[in-house]
């Protein structure tokens, strides 16, 4: 937008707000979560119990106050004068994270998700799985809760991250894997939020409404609830994972980047258990075994692959007149002084790719989002080949030699 000689670019304005905003609702929503969490395992029985009364209870020390928290198991008596409510941290998260979705992944989608080396879908076909694999992720997880494996969050628990794994299989033979890894990242969060909005605040509701009626509260209520909020405790650290991984190419851009998925998912599970049994004052050296294994596989497999990848690199030296009419190809039509791209007034980020001393100053960078990640050319709409980006890394692995 053009404003007399000023010229505003909205979109990406746009984008630094939801994402700040998203930040932000999340950091309150998760740390909120946490809290609640670990003062549910820190309670003790009352010091002075009353009949009818509190169920347990904490003390604690912050900001220089002490704070005496209590618990009913059920709910109180009566109802209090203040009612305080844990909800719009959540429900703005998932505004701004399925916001953010749309502006880059469905506008975008023809740069940012869709991969025509995969699946020749159109902008409206691959917003139509995407949407579709949110909602049939709710669908499943809550038919899954009230099935008669709900009973059981282990064996519950296994099932869900079996049916996440097999989305992230899915998605990934239809999306690029910076997409697909994105929509498991949203399919938790619908998750998280339809625990919130479907069945934690709705119980808690019928709970007020029963005691301003004068009757006894359903203890079924507060259980489903409090199991529920358990299972998005265990889901957070997957999700804060998901949403930084974009950042970090060596996870989406593996040649089976639904596997480190679900390896590093697996790995904040363990971490989030082992706080969780800590809060108990439970032993949890197993679960730190646990975690700190899974890790280090995620790495080891992840650098392996790598590996693989540079085992044919020196049988014959690739040159930059090997690699030369590639760049041309698939990378000069933005990146050069003047793009071909109609896309681009100007190459993208200031990165120009003209000359053998520009492109070795940055073969790290094209190394991260060509040879890696894959995520370049935006869309792949050149159609580089994995034997092209093969090509790519191996003469960036020879030291770039001219």
């Amino acid at each position: 937008m053009t404003i007399g000689p000023v010229t505003i670019d909205i979109v990406e304005w746009l984008n630094l707000a939801i994402r700040w905003l998203h930040l932000t609702a999340g950091i309150a929503w998760i740390g909120s979560s946490f809290y609640f969490v670990w003062l549910d395992l820190h309670l003790t029985p009352p010091a002075n119990p009353v009949k009818g009364g509190a169920s347990g209870e904490v003390w604690s020390v912050h900001g220089g106050g002490f704070y005496h928290n209590q618990k009913y198991q059920v709910a109180p008596s009566q109802m209090p004068d203040q009612l305080h409510w844990f909800k719009w941290e959540a429900y703005f998260t998932w505004l701004s994270g399925f916001s953010m979705l749309v502006l880059v992944y469905y506008v975008g989608a023809q740069s940012f998700l869709i991969d025509p080396a995969k699946a020749a879908l159109t902008t409206a076909q691959a917003v139509g799985i995407g949407l579709a694999a949110l909602a049939g992720g709710w669908l499943f997880y809550d038919l899954l809760c009230r099935s008669r494996l709900g009973a059981n969050n282990r064996a519950l628990g296994l099932v869900w991250f079996a049916a996440l794994l097999a989305a992230a299989i899915g998605l990934n033979a239809v999306f690029n894997a910076r997409g697909a890894y994105l929509h498991i990242g949203a399919m938790l969060g619908t998750v998280m939020v339809g625990n919130v909005f479907f069945i934690i605040i709705p119980n808690q509701r019928k709970v007020v409404a029963d005691l301003i009626a004068g009757r006894t509260p359903d203890p079924a209520l507060g259980n489903t609830a409090k199991q529920r909020s358990l299972h998005n405790n265990y889901m957070t650290l997957p999700v804060l994972f998901i949403m930084i991984s974009p950042h970090y190419p060596m996870t989406y851009g593996a040649d089976r980047p639904w596997l480190v998925l679900a390896l590093l998912g697996a790995t904040g599970v363990a971490v989030r258990h082992v706080f969780n049994l800590r809060h108990r004052g439970m032993p949890s050296g197993r679960a730190m075994a646990v975690a700190a294994g899974l890790a280090l596989v995620s790495v080891t497999y992840v650098s392996l692959e790598k590996a693989g990848h540079g085992a044919g690199s020196n049988t014959r030296a690739t040159t930059f007149a090997d690699i030369q009419p590639l760049l041309a190809r698939h990378c000069a039509g933005c990146h050069a002084a003047h793009p071909t791209n109609p896309a681009f007034a100007a190459p993208p980020l200031g990165v120009v790719l003209d000359s053998y001393a520009h492109v070795r100053t940055l073969a790290p960078r094209i190394k991260q989002v060509a040879v890696d990640a894959e995520i370049m050319p935006l869309g792949n709409t050149t159609g580089m080949t994995k034997v092209e980006r093969e090509r790519l890394g191996q003469w960036i692995a020879q030291g770039t030699p001219q």
